[in-house]
């Protein structure tokens, strides 16, 4: 089982923002923004049609995130991290 650490609140996370190269701040998973019931939904249901094709087999997780510095909002996939608890 793979867990994303930023939806999880493993840890600190830095992208930079491709247009600035200043940080970015995380405003969620990208599949969280389809409809008001997909935050409800499994995940890897959501990741099976969420248009970037490979993040359910590439354990990646589509996050929004925003440059204040420049405005420019932007799509990272965060890679998830082997979960070994039961």
């Amino acid at each position: 089982m793979f867990m994303c650490p930023l939806c999880n609140g493993l840890g600190n996370f830095s992208v930079n923002c491709p247009v600035c190269g200043e940080g970015s701040e995380d405003r969620g998973r990208v599949m969280d923004c389809y409809d008001d019931y997909s935050p409800y939904m499994e995940i890897d249901d959501l990741k099976r049609n969420d248009g970037y094709g490979t993040t359910l087999s590439n354990h990646e997780c589509p996050h929004i995130l925003f440059c204040a510095t420049c405005q420019h909002e932007f799509v990272s996939l965060i890679k998830e991290q082997e979960n070994n608890i039961i």
